[in-house]
């Protein structure tokens, strides 16, 4: 999607940036596991279709793609240019010099108006050595806040659908939905719920 093709998302732990073909050989290389292919209901491409797919999801405005950078879990050192931010101010080439470690989307389907509307949300940390740190919760709530308070897309309209397998990610189940074998979860009640946001900036 263009609309952040020039985005960063600073969070506490991770920043998002734009899908760019700097990222695709080691997002192709994350794609040869066969369990990651599993998880994340994926093909197995070439590495040219791998770079076709980016290039694709650069313009395509159903689709709104960042990948996850880990920041490394520093503590007790100067705060950045913001009161939330316990760690100094990045510059795009710090940015560019940390792991990338999963990616997180956002799928549009039908338009605004149509009572269909529905955003369906991923989120994958590829690198086991970041599992188990909160880090997709993160860039999930970065992700969402962004589209809420950013793009204006309702609460009630995300979705997520997860391999039923897949029970790290599933954590409020609403429906089964046997003949795919996943599970569906979607915001119902959307009162009072609030996913803290991330400072976003001109990431060139």
């Amino acid at each position: 999607m263009r609309v952040n093709a020039h985005t960063a998302i600073v969070g506490e732990t991770i920043i998002l940036v734009p899908y760019r073909a700097e990222h695709v050989e080691t997002y192709h290389a994350w794609m040869q596991s066969t369990e990651l292919r599993d998880l994340t209901a994926s093909e197995e491409l070439t590495l040219e279709e791998e770079y076709a797919m980016q290039r694709r999801w650069q313009e395509d405005e159903d689709k709104l793609t960042f990948i996850v950078l880990a920041r490394p879990l520093e503590r007790g050192i100067p705060k950045g240019d913001d009161d939330n931010d316990p760690q100094p101010q990045l510059t795009n080439d710090d940015i560019k010099a940390l792991p990338m470690i999963g990616d997180v989307n956002l799928f549009f389907k039908h338009q605004r108006d149509d009572p269909e509307f529905e955003v369906e949300c991923e989120v994958m940390i590829a690198e086991p050595a970041y599992r188990g740190q909160r880090r997709a919760h993160a860039a999930l709530a970065l992700l969402l806040s962004y589209a809420r308070d950013t793009l204006g897309i309702r609460t009630e309209s995300f979705v997520a659908r997860i391999g039923a397998s897949n029970a790290r990610s599933i954590a409020l189940i609403v429906r089964t939905v046997a003949v795919f074998d996943e599970v569906e979860m979607r915001v119902v009640s959307p009162g009072g719920l609030r996913w803290p946001g991330g400072r976003e900036r001109e990431y060139p």
